[in-house]
């Protein structure tokens, strides 16, 4: 495992994500969590925080998909059918909230979840580029 092209791929892959999620939550989806305040109430936190926490969150998925490369088709479609598979897993996490949160819509499950997926595509893809089979 060639460990730098395994951390550059979670930093790339992070990065990536992080700019795809402020585009979707921050933009697509602005509007309805406006319709929603009586679930999201906290102050808006700092843009860094989560662009640290997406790029940790990549090295830790880019360290799994390297340990598992040989399971994946070379290139960026291997990384593909990895992203997809970890966005579907993380898709269906997205229903617990609407059980756990007071007011939180199975709508908002349902967008988080296919924000998710999108995020695990985006995220493969570029591992798929960056950490090459041995």
């Amino acid at each position: 495992m060639n460990w730098g092209r395994v951390i550059l791929g979670g930093v790339v892959a992070g990065i990536v994500t992080w700019l795809a999620d402020f585009v979707m939550h921050g933009m697509i989806m602005a509007e309805t969590y406006k319709k929603y305040s009586q679930v999201f109430t906290q102050t808006a936190a700092n843009p860094a925080a989560f662009a640290a926490i997406s790029i940790v969150v990549g090295i830790f998925v880019a360290i799994l998909f390297a340990r598992t490369r040989a399971s994946w088709a070379a290139g960026w479609q291997g990384g593909l059918a990895f992203g997809f598979w970890f966005g579907m897993a993380l898709f269906f996490m997205n229903f617990y909230y609407p059980l756990v949160l007071d007011g939180f819509p199975y709508y908002l499950g349902w967008c988080w979840g296919g924000i998710r997926l999108i995020d695990g595509l985006l995220g493969g893809v570029v591992l798929g580029a960056i950490v090459r089979r041995d």
